[in-house]
């Protein structure tokens, strides 16, 4: 049974997802590698870019519309919502990881750059979203939370 989304209508390619992580757990790989804090403002800019709908300037949706477009890989649509979420929980993971490196907690850094990698390979290798999954969690836990309240 497909995990589906009440609230949102709007649907995504999964495939550009899977393209799109990849590309994160390239770049967050390079950065555990180089320790560079250059590829982390590379990942905070294209997950606020792809957060804030400006997927034309975002480096990661210009390769894989590239990428998709040039194999033909014909669209595989999903629910948007859990991944927005999803790409949300991205968003304030690189926003953490800049912030520790530009204050010297670079250990910090890696460990969250690290758990980064690795829901990025999940989400590219095996087609798993930890954060879609968080997100479905939250829908359940608020529904139950709401027909509790509302039992008289």
């Amino acid at each position: 049974m497909a995990q589906v989304c009440p609230i949102s209508t709007r649907r995504v390619d999964s495939n550009m997802t899977r393209i799109i992580s990849f590309q994160v757990a390239l770049f967050a790989i390079i950065l555990l590698a180089t320790q560079e804090p250059l590829f982390a403002a590379i990942l905070l800019f294209d997950f606020a870019m792809r957060a804030l709908r400006f997927v034309h300037y975002s480096p990661f949706h210009i390769i894989g519309s590239f990428v998709l477009s040039g194999w033909g890989i014909a669209p595989k649509l999903c629910d948007e919502s859990p991944k927005r979420f999803a790409l949300y929980l991205g968003l304030l993971a690189s926003l953490c990881i800049v912030v520790f490196y530009l204050v010297g907690l670079t250990v910090l850094a890696t460990s969250i750059t690290a758990v980064l990698i690795i829901c990025a390979l999940l989400e590219t290798l095996f087609d798993y979203c930890i954060g879609c999954k968080i997100y479905y969690a939250i829908q359940i836990a608020k529904g139950l939370y709401n027909n509790d309240r509302n039992f008289q």
